[in-house]
């Protein structure tokens, strides 16, 4: 079995989200007592949260960086990257580190050409839902439409995840209008949503809707585990 490289912290809720996941994902595939060997780094997410704000990314990027070598000299063979938000500066952490990364984006991508969907809708942060970074991976490398939210939804969207999932708080009136605004994606033509945001899936799932949801977290987990695995 390999061992997953695994940078987290941003946030720890998601994180745990994470580790869960790998591990049930192992004692499926191999029974018994077996759980996934796993290298974590977990940041302090104020830290990172506070150069997103500033948009001071290059010194982000330079931080998980660093964080991303110290998994790997703990003996990582590949690395994820625990946050969609994060991956704006994905290449920035790949040219550091001599292991491969495996891409949020890539795994979520691969889960959706094999589903035949190729129009969507992105939930996430502002950053992601804005930025290139993250849509245009999508579109360029695998052929898939994005949509996102109007102007207000997606502050909505924003809001709700650094002022109430990323402190552990589950308002029902947030799931609400999360719902509301998948609903609204949906007949605008997107097949499926992405749960952009490794936080989005604490709040709502797919026994809340009709729409395919698309949770990050469990496909990026999902995708280590065969990696780990595949001998």
């Amino acid at each position: 079995m390999k061992t997953i490289g695994l940078l987290g912290g941003m946030s720890w809720e998601s994180t745990e989200s994470y580790y869960r996941a790998l591990n049930e994902g192992v004692k499926r595939e191999l029974g018994g007592l077996h759980s996934a060997r796993v290298a974590l780094y977990s940041v302090d997410f104020a830290e990172i949260e506070a150069l997103q704000r500033e948009d001071r990314w290059a010194e982000a990027g330079e931080r998980l960086a660093e964080a991303a070598r110290c998994v790997q000299a703990a003996g990582a063979d590949f690395l994820l990257i625990a946050t969609n938000t994060m991956h704006k500066v994905a290449p920035e952490i790949e040219a550091a580190l001599e292991i491969p990364l495996l891409h949020i984006a890539d795994a979520t991508a691969e889960r959706l050409r094999e589903d035949g969907i190729r129009r969507v809708g992105l939930l996430g942060t502002r950053f992601t839902m804005e930025q290139a970074f993250y849509r245009e991976r999508l579109t360029e490398r695998f052929g898939i439409e994005v949509r996102v939210p109007e102007a207000r939804e997606r502050e909505t969207v924003h809001r709700v995840i650094y002022e109430e999932l990323c402190h552990g708080r589950i308002e029902a009136s947030s799931k609400a209008e999360y719902l509301a605004i998948i609903d609204s994606l949906h007949e605008q033509g997107a097949e499926a949503v992405i749960l952009g945001c490794t936080e989005i899936a604490l709040l709502v799932g797919q026994a809340d809707t009709r729409v395919p949801l698309y949770d990050t977290t469990a496909i990026h987990a999902a995708s280590a585990v065969a990696r780990a695995l595949d001998a």
